[in-house]
């Protein structure tokens, strides 16, 4: 079994390989093994660190970091332990729950009217710069977990969202240096209640940060395995395809966002930036659809994998 005092050897040039996910096959090159993938699982509050495997088993990493933190991320240990003989990790018996990639997530940011065809749907004006928002931290999820409604909610609806994951404290970043910022890439399900978005008043972050509007995950791809400007997006409710995209139709991409963010807000290592949603949401489809208890929400991203949620009514927590 692989310890600390043999990381130095553990370290790997490169490696080539094939990621299977569905229909798809991806192949590159990389110096870490099998495109490690970051992730945290166990029991909601209890969640341990780990990586996936290029056999999609996850192996526990607890040895080496206490979880995946904006400390760890900031230290730079995520990429230490990328580099090193992951089959050699302990294996996590299968079925655990996947929590968030992250724990103690600083602030995420969200980006509205991100794909022109979203725009269309909705009746918006090009944006001239992004158009930001913020969620509270308090919404987040495990990709897997359940959506609750929100008391006296009405117009739950979904968005599929490539999400980054920043990896360094970024101030007035420059975009040709953005992508030293990003650690890597992720799934988020931006929820949002339209009623209290569109119909309560001031911003959109009432109809944004409801407890389960934000499920992240299944992993963290580290950002030199991932071609961010060309990736698939989809969301289906109840086995049925609402939102079919790319990541190449984004307006403002992944870099020039860090950049822009960073000159009106000092970005952390871990805070989750969500990158926007193309069309097909339900509140903008004829007649339109929102979601209700007992529904199913999966959606993915080629790469990143996928997520499943089951809707559920409101419960005191």
């Amino acid at each position: 079994m692989l310890t600390k005092g043999k990381i130095k050897s553990a370290l790997l040039v490169g490696a080539a390989f094939l990621i299977m996910e569905g229909s798809l096959v991806f192949a590159q090159t990389s110096k870490h093994e099998s495109s490690v993938r970051f992730v945290r699982y166990g029991l909601a509050g209890q969640e341990k660190p780990g990586v996936i495997d290029a056999k999609n088993n996850i192996r526990d990493i607890s040895a080496f970091i206490e979880d995946i933190t904006p400390a760890t991320i900031a230290s730079g240990r995520l990429n230490d332990i990328a580099a090193m003989k992951i089959a050699e990790f302990p294996l996590v018996p299968k079925g655990k729950r996947l929590g968030v990639p992250v724990k103690g997530v600083g602030k995420i940011v969200a980006v509205g009217f991100n794909y022109m065809d979203h725009i269309k749907e909705t009746g918006q004006e090009v944006p001239k710069e992004p158009v930001v928002f913020m969620k509270s931290t308090t919404s987040l999820s495990g990709p897997n977990d359940d959506i609750m409604i929100p008391k006296n909610a009405k117009m739950v609806d979904w968005e599929v969202e490539l999400a980054i994951v920043i990896a360094k404290t970024a101030r007035y970043v420059e975009e040709t240096d953005a992508s030293e910022y990003i650690l890597g890439y992720t799934i988020g399900n931006d929820v949002s209640e339209r009623a209290f978005q569109m119909y309560r008043g001031g911003q959109f972050v009432k109809g944004k940060s409801a407890d389960t509007f934000a499920p992240i995950g299944p992993y963290i791809a580290l950002r030199d395995n991932v071609d961010a400007n060309n990736l698939q997006v989809w969301l289906d409710v109840n086995g049925e395809r609402q939102q079919d995209s790319n990541t190449k139709h984004l307006i403002f991409k992944p870099e020039y966002l860090v950049s822009y963010l960073s000159s009106f807000m000092t970005l952390e290592p871990g805070d989750i930036v969500l990158t926007g949603t193309p069309s097909g949401i339900g509140g903008f489809q004829n007649p339109p659809k929102f979601l209700k208890p007992g529904d199913v929400v999966e959606l993915g991203i080629s790469g990143l994998g996928m997520q499943q949620q089951t809707v559920v009514p409101y419960a005191p927590q």
